[in-house]
């Protein structure tokens, strides 16, 4: 009789401990959503699981199980089985799983056990039931975590500020986006799924060491590019009580300049192969992000940035002039970004703890009990 291998069914020290976690389901699942600390090494690629699916549909499961020994030759299992291995090895304390717990991943944890000798515990529920349950625990937790909402003109460094406060989430760095028609980042956004699943775990983190114990997170509107914050999470946010950065025109400017031109500028020039395509996608970025606005300016006031814009890029990409530039930013904050942000602060004046420059606010942080780091 073959032993019993080892599963494991507590989610929240799955999370907790960070274990890393090899997926053995096909990209196209994990693509649609995966957990942070998770590999991607799947059983079957995408179109041997479709034929398998076809099988077990027609046929049921021994077919399907004998159809994916057809499609997987041994050479190309022992393939897998060393990139598992390596993977286990390089993590011992790793765990399996598939969409359900099932099939796939009892085959694999045998497959490793019976031909390496390695033995790692299987998941209960797999992918599925760990979604699920970070799901319930973000609609259990989110209407318990005491949240304070930071907010601030744009370009007072609410993100650099909120980076020196271990204890915090940050939605734009999670949503791989700024939060702005200006904000989309080189690299695309995770999917939704993707976003929701670390969320849940960070304050299942959070709320692990005090529950208690005050967050701070950006006051952002409900989505963030294309991705929405939870509702849970959202309705928390909806009745945090807020405290305002503040900061000078010109530390605005500088502060702007850093993190939607230089900033994009550098992450172009890591994926594109020189300089010139670097600055040709920058000025492309510009010019779409003013379009993505050009209702709200309206056609006379859109013309004019469009205007400011070619010539900014024309004298940084000439001589790296960055004045035009700043006078860009500078009108953008005035007459577009500041009337919005005004607007909507105005609505939650009620709720204003307290305003301050960053080293007062994060005077007032240490008062109410947040540890500050250097960032």
């Amino acid at each position: 009789m073959k032993p019993k291998l080892p599963t494991i069914s507590d989610y929240t020290q799955i999370f907790l401990e960070n274990r890393p976690l090899l997926d053995l389901r096909a990209p196209v699942e994990f693509a649609e959503g995966a957990f942070p600390n998770a590999t991607n090494i799947p059983l079957l690629t995408d179109d041997e699981r479709h034929q398998v699916g076809i099988a077990y549909k027609q046929k049921g499961q021994d077919a399907a199980i004998a159809h994916g020994y057809e499609l997987v030759d041994d050479t190309e299992k022992q393939k897998r089985i060393v990139q598992w291995t390596d993977f286990v090895q390089a993590r011992p304390n790793a765990l399996l799983y598939c969409f359900r717990g099932g099939l796939r991943s009892r085959l694999t944890q045998q497959m490793l056990a019976e031909e390496v000798g390695i033995v790692v515990p299987r998941i209960v529920g797999g992918y599925k039931q760990m979604r699920r349950f970070l799901i319930d625990q973000m609609s259990l937790r989110a209407p318990q975590v005491p949240l304070i909402r930071l907010g601030g003109r744009t370009g007072v460094g609410k993100t650099a500020l909120l980076h020196t406060v271990p204890r915090s989430i940050d939605l734009e760095g999670e949503a791989r986006h700024k939060g702005s028609a200006f904000g989309r980042e080189v690299e695309p956004q995770p999917t939704q799924i993707n976003i929701d699943n670390q969320l849940s775990i960070q304050l299942i983190r959070l709320m692990k060491q005090s529950e208690q114990a005050p967050i701070l997170i950006e006051d952002e509107g409900s989505k963030i590019g294309a991705r929405h914050i939870s509702r849970p999470l959202w309705h928390a946010m909806e009745q945090a009580p807020v405290i305002v950065l503040e900061a000078t025109q010109e530390e605005r400017i500088e502060q702007s300049l850093n993190d939607y031109v230089l900033t994009m500028l550098n992450d172009y020039r890591r994926i594109l192969p020189d300089e010139a395509t670097a600055q040709q996608a920058l000025r492309e970025h510009i010019v779409s992000s003013l379009n993505r606005v050009q209702k709200r300016l309206g056609g006379l006031r859109h013309r004019a940035f469009m205007a400011l814009a070619d010539e900014a890029l024309n004298q940084f990409c000439e001589s790296q002039t960055l004045d035009g530039l700043r006078l860009l930013i500078g009108k953008l904050l005035i007459e577009y970004y500041d009337p919005m942000y005004d607007y909507q602060l105005g609505k939650k004046h009620n709720r204003i703890l307290f305003s301050g420059n960053q080293s007062e606010i994060q005077h007032w942080l240490t008062e109410q009990g947040f540890t500050i780091t250097s960032g």
